[in-house]
């Protein structure tokens, strides 16, 4: 009978894993202080955050809870009186006329500048290398153009006997233009108001939306088309959907920006004529400087950022239940 050599295959070596090296802790005081130096790089910012940010947020929230007026801001020995202030503000007729105006003021904004913000960037998209150049350093000035100056700027447009408006209207041969006072009239002061704010805040919004816009994959569009789908349904279907996210971060900070807007109202109109200005950072300030309620300045201020944050909670809301549905 034959001998099978029966050959066993060659063990390989295993590789034993390389040994950990303990982290030893420098119990020192150098190791403790070279631990907490990260620490004090950034404690600097951390400060300046904190005092520039919240120490003022707080102080006011504390004043709104006080009886802080003149003598208070002078003497130092303000009282605590609770929710006297805000019962107080919310039972004033003329607050609630100013809540109603600014809801209103701030929606018309949004939507202008949502609008004229997509289609311009949508234009940009569309045009050559050197429009596309023009048009966007021509933004980038817009943009850049210090809010004072501008707003200085509108009231010479629109100045009663000196303004380029009223020359241009009269000499279409509308006479009734002639030192017409637009900043007489309420409507027409809201009307301007509206133009100078959309004029600001388009160029940050089409800049913005345009950068979203390059990040669409092409082959999207090139499909829609082979499907047969027109510029509408692109639009709606491819997208839209892409770009949701910057949408909804722009759409954040629009609101933000107009339902606080301030500058420019007290610049032009100081909330006149009358109150058809008048919305509610105006509306603090007018309390607070005006008759020296300092209290019900601050109380207001605080109604103006719990408003401000339920009307974002509540679209962050819809946004992300229709995103839900979507999937």
């Amino acid at each position: 009978m034959p001998v099978v050599d029966q050959r066993t295959a060659p063990r390989t070596p295993r590789r034993r894993p390389a040994p950990r090296l303990a982290v030893r802790k420098d119990p020192s005081p150098r190791g403790r202080a070279h631990g907490l130096w990260p620490y004090a790089l950034i404690a600097p910012a951390v400060g300046g955050m904190l005092y520039l940010l919240v120490y003022p947020l707080v102080r006011a929230v504390l004043i709104s809870f006080q009886d802080f007026r003149l003598r208070q801001l002078i003497a130092g020995d303000a009282e605590f009186v609770g929710l006297r202030n805000y019962r107080e503000l919310l039972t004033d007729p003329r607050f609630w006329e100013v809540v109603r105006r600014t809801f209103l003021f701030m929606a018309i904004n949004v939507a202008l500048i949502m609008v004229i913000a997509t289609l311009v960037a949508l234009m940009v998209e569309r045009l050559g290398r050197i429009g596309r150049t023009v048009v966007l350093c021509s933004l980038v000035l817009a943009w850049a153009m210090p809010v004072v100056a501008a707003t200085t700027v509108f009231q010479w447009l629109f100045h009663s006997e000196f303004g380029i408006v009223n020359w241009s209207l009269t000499s279409l041969g509308l006479d009734s233009f002639e030192r017409y006072p637009w900043f007489a009239n309420g409507t027409a002061a809201f009307a301007i108001l509206v133009t100078l704010i959309v004029w600001q805040s388009v160029p940050f919004a089409a800049i913005t939306l345009y950068s979203a816009l390059t990040t669409v994959p092409l082959e999207l569009y090139e499909s829609a088309r082979l499907d047969g789908a027109g510029a509408g349904r692109i639009f709606r279907s491819v997208t839209l959907p892409m770009l949701r996210p910057i949408f909804l971060l722009v759409l954040s900070l629009e609101v933000i920006w107009t339902f606080k807007a301030f500058v420019q109202i007290w610049v032009m109109t100081r909330g006149g004529p009358g109150d058809a200005t008048t919305i509610l950072p105006v509306y603090a300030v007018q309390t607070a400087l005006s008759g020296q309620r300092y209290d019900l300045g601050s109380a207001a201020s605080m109604v103006t950022v719990v408003l401000m944050s339920g009307v974002l909670v509540l679209y962050f809301r819809q946004m992300l239940r229709q995103e839900d549905e979507t999937r």
